[in-house]
């Protein structure tokens, strides 16, 4: 059987039923390019390699986020507690950048990166690497600092809904 080149419409409501059964860690990615600054609730963070220490956040092309790792120098990947939902809500709606950031303890490091201090873990990468792909690019960072904070227990989204 031939695999045809374009998805059908059946193939991408299939996959989009199938990716919602995965049960993902919620992060908040957040990125300044010294003038604007953003975050953005992203489940599809994940590591890449050991060796150079690297992540990949994977960001659609139309948000403003995609727009400041566009020419941002580094980004940081919030890893969201069990408790974080309303933090989690708030980056994943309309708000403004500087409303998101009202919720939640933000701070700021050296770099102007904002992270969220009592994430289970910040992850402070340097962009290496845009790779466009569809309707999202592709944003690759070698991790520069971790801070890590008491025990695990992440927030987990599941089927639209947190668990």
């Amino acid at each position: 059987m031939e695999t045809p080149s374009i998805p059908q419409p059946e193939v991408g409501a299939s996959f989009r039923a199938a990716m919602r059964r995965i049960a993902s860690t919620v992060t908040i990615v957040t990125a300044s390019d010294e003038s604007r600054r953003h975050g953005m609730t992203m489940t599809a963070v994940s590591s890449l390699s050991m060796e150079p220490p690297s992540m990949i956040v994977c960001v659609n092309q139309s948000t403003f986020l995609h727009d400041i790792l566009q020419s941002a120098r580094g980004f940081c990947v919030n890893v969201l507690r069990h408790d974080h939902a309303a933090v989690s809500t708030a980056f994943s709606g309309k708000a403004t950048p500087e409303e998101r950031f009202l919720t939640g303890d933000w701070e700021r490091n050296a770099h102007g990166i904002d992270f969220l201090s009592d994430a289970q873990a910040n992850i402070f990468c340097r962009k290496v690497a845009a790779v466009p792909f569809g309707t999202h690019t592709i944003f690759i960072g070698t991790a520069v600092h971790v801070r890590l904070n008491e025990a695990a227990s992440p927030l987990l989204y599941r089927n639209a809904a947190y668990c």
